[in-house]
């Protein structure tokens, strides 16, 4: 496992997984890692009938979705992180741990850093966590951050 020189850090843009990213900012910077931030826009369900919404166009959507998107992380990546770290960030559209474990294998990444938690509710009931499933399909090391207790 060691030495770890590249390392992909998923982020939601949820309070917890500002946790991870604390943690794998650490690991890179005690190694000397490169990192890689990650962000995949999920797809968005399409909805027939009388009820669905209208008036917009859905790959229209998903490009603002992206944009906006990296531009958090390019937030994150200059407020958040030392310039001595090399840091890079990537946002994709797909199911996010599917793209997780593409982007670390993809990249030969030597480890995957997320939160245990993100953003949660009925998706988590019926699909179990990203992380659960990075966790089971990735190929390199995984690194579940736990939110801090007093969530």
């Amino acid at each position: 496992m060691l030495p770890i020189k590249k390392i992909i850090c998923s982020t939601d843009f949820s309070d917890p997984s500002y946790e991870g990213l604390k943690a794998a900012v650490e690991i890179a910077d005690h190694f000397t890692a490169e990192l890689i931030l990650f962000h995949a826009v999920s797809p968005m369900p399409v909805m027939a009938g009388a009820g669905s919404p209208t008036g917009f166009h859905i790959p229209s959507v998903l490009e603002e979705m992206e944009e906006n998107a990296g531009k958090m992380l390019e937030g994150i990546k200059s407020g958040n992180i030392e310039k001595s770290i090399n840091t890079r960030t990537i946002v994709v559209h797909g199911r996010p741990a599917d793209e997780i474990v593409r982007l670390a294998e993809e990249e030969k990444a030597d480890m995957i850093v997320m939160a245990t938690h993100g953003q949660s509710g009925w998706r988590r009931l019926i699909s179990g966590s990203v992380t659960e499933r990075v966790v089971r399909m990735a190929s390199c090391p995984v690194v579940a951050v736990p939110a801090p207790s007093d969530e």
